[in-house]
């Protein structure tokens, strides 16, 4: 009789104690999942593999073959060499927020690029919409668009992001597609 009365609570403390496990391994593996951060190069630009004006600065990312990116828990930071000698700083910086918000860079001369970023729930995905603003002279000085949509996909590993990226700009009027592959180098 006195072993009946102990299985009932020795069967609660061990369903409690399985329980409480698994909740702790679950945790475990959604804390080390990988993300954006390193150091990343790719054998050319991300603005260079669809041949058409995405970055009105020399700085700019679309123009870099190298990026340094940190990632947080509401954004990420990307930074890349600026090759302008006239420029202010030798590094570029740029910040993405997840929020979905409209975020813009103004530069001198009427310049600018407005971009929202969104990241997928697992983490992996992460899209960038993008309208720059550039000015060109032919029979006088022009404002013209360029609309970017960039869908950054990391690996499972985490080792390359790979960057899908179309643009349509209003001075061609066609749409070009291309991809561009970042290695991790640390």
């Amino acid at each position: 009789m006195r072993n009946k009365r102990n299985i009932l609570p020795c069967l609660i403390f061990l369903l409690t104690s399985m329980f409480c496990y698994s909740v702790q391994a679950q945790q475990k593996n959604d804390n080390h999942r990988t993300n954006f951060s390193g150091e990343w190069k790719s054998k050319e630009s991300i603005s260079m593999g669809g041949n058409i004006v995405c970055s009105y600065v020399e700085g700019d990312r679309m123009n870099s073959k190298t990026m340094k990116i940190a990632e947080q828990a509401d954004f990420l930071t990307i930074e890349n060499p600026n090759p302008d000698a006239g420029a202010v700083s030798a590094i570029n910086r740029e910040k993405l927020a997840f929020n979905g918000k409209e975020s813009e860079i103004k530069h001198d001369q009427g310049l600018r690029k407005n971009f929202t970023v969104k990241l997928s729930i697992d983490g992996q995905t992460m899209t960038i919409n993008t309208i720059v603003q550039i000015m060109y002279t032919i029979n006088g000085q022009k404002e013209a668009f360029v609309y970017v949509t960039e869908v950054w996909k990391l690996s499972d590993d985490g080792k390359t992001i790979t960057i899908q990226a179309k643009a349509k700009s209003d001075i061609l009027g066609d749409e070009r597609n291309w991809k561009t592959l970042f290695y991790k180098t640390n």
